[in-house]
């Protein structure tokens, strides 16, 4: 299950329990509809709740990531995983924007903010 908030320039994405393809194509939905194509954005996931996630929600993400190279300019994840961060050292591999993880939510905040963290 996903919760996403946006406001601003930024999205904001909590997963509570299992990540799945669904939860991912929910936030797909609100990109596509509630952010303008030529409008980049920051994005926040917070991960720290996450159970688990399965490999077609992978799958979706890595897709997703490809057809939207431009469209983020900072991605923050919240997570203490290492499994996580390793995961996000991967994906730069994906995505043009500067990705980062936070084990703080004011340090993710700020940083996505602009604001030296």
């Amino acid at each position: 299950m996903i919760a996403i908030d946006r406001k601003d320039n930024l999205v904001a994405v909590t997963v509570l329990g299992d990540f799945a393809v669904a939860d991912f194509k929910e936030f797909e939905r609100v990109v596509a509809g509630e952010v303008p194509a030529d409008e980049p954005v920051n994005l926040l996931f917070d991960l720290r709740e996450m159970q688990r996630f399965t490999v077609d929600m992978v799958l979706e993400e890595i897709k997703f990531s490809r057809e939207h190279q431009g469209k983020f300019v900072r991605i923050a994840l919240l997570s203490d995983s290492p499994l996580v961060a390793f995961s996000a050292w991967l994906e730069q591999a994906f995505v043009a924007a500067d990705l980062r993880v936070f084990r703080d939510e004011s340090d993710a905040r700020a940083w996505l903010a602009g604001v030296a963290a």
